[in-house]
């Protein structure tokens, strides 16, 4: 076997209109898919699809994802102004690791997510 990428990434919510607003609207990420008899859809981020969906109906119980995702952007501090300026709360000072800079925030219900960019190269 030889996996190729990741297609999907799983994001429960508790109120999936307002994670459509989130995603859609704060992030700018592209609303692709709306499941309609379920309150769930897809977002793109370039190279990975977020299914966002709200855990109730499909029988989960809701807790914050414990593991965040991390969304590359050309820029972290100028992408973090720009969700600063829209009301969204960081955790902290954007880190950076020496490879790369950080900047973790969470979603409306409470899902961690990362602000990402690496600057050094990956090794070979």
């Amino acid at each position: 076997m030889k996996v190729e990428g990741a297609d999907f990434a799983v994001v429960f919510v508790r109120d999936y209109q307002r994670a459509v607003e989130f995603y859609g609207g704060t992030l700018g990420l592209e609303h692709s898919q709306d499941y309609g008899r379920i309150p769930g859809g897809e977002f793109e981020t370039g190279s990975l699809t977020l299914q966002v969906l709200d855990a109730a109906a499909v029988g989960r119980e809701f807790a914050p994802s414990g593991s965040p995702i991390a969304l590359r952007v050309d820029d972290v501090a100028a992408a973090r102004a720009e969700l600063e300026a829209a009301g969204v709360e960081f955790l902290g000072e954007t880190m950076d690791s020496g490879v790369c800079h950080q900047a973790p925030f969470k979603d409306p219900d409470g899902n961690v997510l990362i602000l990402h960019r690496r600057y050094a190269p990956r090794f070979s």
